[in-house]
């Protein structure tokens, strides 16, 4: 697989900023790229640490950044805020939601998303609305949130614990917005794996392709990305199944449209994983290297179908993808997507030479011309 992309902007870990990373971009009405970004301080790197959303802006097409500031600082009450998405509103507002998290009774952790709004391109913001109900422990990955042809906003949420429970096997339920965030309510369906595990289906995130069908992608312990497919807006989801293209070391992947008709899918092949040597803090392989499957043809020609293997495939994996990240050594995760004026964008961890994969963020240019 050839390698490509070239780094653009690199936000190390410094005294008092322990983990910078999960982030999002957006296009602004003057042309700029707004990067949001969840920067950990004050408390250690873990998930449930203090953190804050920051920002870098480009306006040369992602090419130079601003330095980092803060968009929304944790306010009274509020443990961490991590995980933005940001994304455009069928009234042309800009929209954000993060993961916002709680400290309840007995030391319970509650993480909930929350909705903000823009009327000028993120120069001040609305206050905090929750997407969904009752208080619990809900995960939205970073980038994920889709704003549907119809205007309809959907947050696939995995459904993490009950108050109380660590770990469970999680399971995706969607809240949804038809107001451009003004009320928020719950698709009556959820989807399920029946894989006989512990983990389930994690860090959801969803793409509408030109006809309007949805696929949704999952992290799954299994090996690959598990999917579903919806035709109906979401109402209703077929079963959930293995993508056996998209494979997976229990890590996220990311989907966008980047230019008319060429989708960009950036995730971490596992045959490959089993090469490295190091393993991450908590014992797990390292998540590398990072790759990214382009589409030219509003991934039509990806293996969506959760088929069986069958000859050719690995050299159709080959075909479809290039490297962002080859050395073995390092880790890499979480990543965030945007189509620029000759190329697009990937924002994503960088382990950074430790042995924490969640600690620096890396974002990398690719352009047109090395993908030809």
């Amino acid at each position: 697989m050839k390698k490509i992309g070239k780094q653009v902007l690199y936000i190390s870990c410094t005294e008092g900023n322990d983990r910078n990373g999960e982030a999002s971009f957006a296009r602004l009405k003057d042309g700029a790229i707004l990067h949001a970004y969840t920067r950990y301080g004050g408390g250690g790197d873990s998930d449930d640490a203090v953190a804050q959303i920051a920002y870098n802006l480009s306006y040369d097409e992602g090419e130079t950044w601003s330095e980092s500031r803060i968009l929304f600082p944790i306010e009274k009450g509020e443990q961490n805020n991590m995980s933005p998405a940001l994304f455009r509103m069928a009234n042309g507002s800009l929209g954000v939601i993060y993961d916002c998290k709680t400290q309840g009774d007995n030391d319970a952790m509650y993480c909930m998303p929350v909705f903000r709004h823009s009327e000028d391109e993120g120069k001040t913001w609305s206050g905090e609305t929750v997407c969904a109900s009752p208080l619990q422990y809900m995960v939205m990955v970073n980038d994920c949130v889709t704003v549907l042809a119809s205007g309809r906003i959907v947050v696939p949420l995995a459904i993490c614990r009950p108050e109380g429970t660590y770990w469970i096997k999680s399971y995706v339920q969607f809240a949804v917005s038809d107001d451009n965030g003004e009320s928020w309510h719950w698709l009556p369906v959820k989807v399920e794996s029946d894989v006989d595990e512990t983990v389930g289906l994690q860090e959801p995130g969803i793409y509408e392709n030109a006809q309007g069908r949805l696929w949704l992608f999952c992290r799954t312990c299994c090996g690959y990305q598990y999917q579903s497919f919806s035709e109906d807006g979401g109402l209703s989801w077929s079963k959930a199944a293995p993508n056996f293209f998209f494979s997976s070391p229990d890590s996220p992947m990311r989907v966008k449209k980047v230019a008319e008709n060429t989708v960009a899918a950036v995730f971490n092949p596992v045959p490959f994983n089993v090469f490295a040597n190091k393993q991450e803090r908590w014992g797990a392989a390292k998540r590398t290297p990072l790759c990214v499957a382009v589409s030219r043809d509003d991934g039509a020609s990806f293996d969506t179908t959760g088929k069986s293997l069958s000859a050719g495939q690995m050299n159709d994996l080959s075909d479809h993808c290039y490297l962002l990240e080859d050395d073995l050594s390092e880790s890499y995760c979480y990543p965030a997507v945007i189509g620029t004026k000759d190329g697009f964008l990937v924002s994503y961890y960088h382990s950074g030479g430790t042995d924490m994969c969640l600690h620096d963020t890396k974002v990398v240019k690719v352009t047109w011309d090395e993908l030809k």
